[in-house]
């Protein structure tokens, strides 16, 4: 049971990771809760810790993150979840696409077909030039595109799953909530959330039982922009 002041610290700490990509510092956390002094603010976290709701991150600034939501909360991030809808063309693609007829709206495109994105190469050095993925041009805005096979859970909640084939712009920037392909430290490449706040990057995944990571922007470098989503069955 939390009292009011804690639910509410612990709803704006949830709200702002969610805008910002990284934890409110304790002088915005004083001015949202209207309190006179920062040492309240270190009462209420404390308590949001033993209780579980909260941990704080050793050895990084600004690092909160939040566990669990009381019930009401955990309500409206599943609303805010379900608010993404990624396009997704469901069903046996690479079937259907080879019996198209070539018409104008059927017309395809064959883009490069990336390996299971996976750590330690960038994402060029995935591409395999014997496969390709065909696609309808329709489906495809202005830009050079690749697709990527997806590995692993860490955006289910996003709508994207394990074995889908994401389509990507490909470009160098992003804006806050974009699905991003990003390369961190030059070494690991990642689909996940962008979010920008100040000198901080934060790669957001779409699974809570996976971490919130945040980097100083010279350690991420977006690759692409995820565009649509294919599925089979």
């Amino acid at each position: 049971m939390l009292t009011p002041k804690q639910y509410e610290l612990l709803a704006y700490i949830d709200t702002f990771i969610g805008q910002h990509g990284v934890s409110p510092s304790f002088d915005e956390m004083k001015e949202a809760l209207n309190l006179k002094s920062k040492s309240g603010i270190h009462r209420l976290i404390v308590a949001l810790e033993e209780r579980g709701f909260l941990r704080r991150l050793p050895h990084r600034a600004r690092a909160l993150e939040v566990l669990r939501r009381p019930e009401t909360m955990a309500e409206g991030a599943a609303k805010r979840a379900a608010s993404f809808a990624p396009k997704v063309i469901e069903g046996d693609f690479a079937h259907e696409l080879g019996g198209a007829s070539g018409g104008d709206d059927q017309q395809l495109v064959e883009l490069p077909l990336y390996g299971r994105i996976a750590a330690g190469v960038p994402i060029e050095a995935l591409r395999d030039n014997t496969q390709s993925f065909a696609m309808p041009q329709s489906l495809l805005g202005a830009g050079e595109h690749y697709a990527l096979e997806v590995e692993g859970d860490s955006m289910v909640e996003a709508g994207i799953h394990d074995g889908d084939v994401a389509v990507i712009r490909r470009g160098d920037t992003a804006e806050n909530g974009n699905i991003v392909v990003a390369l961190v430290g030059d070494e690991e490449v990642t689909l996940k959330r962008f979010r920008r706040r100040r000198d901080s990057i934060a790669l957001e995944p779409a699974n809570p039982n996976h971490e919130t990571r945040i980097f100083g922007p010279d350690q991420v470098k977006v690759q692409g922009r995820m565009v649509c989503l294919f599925r089979r069955y």
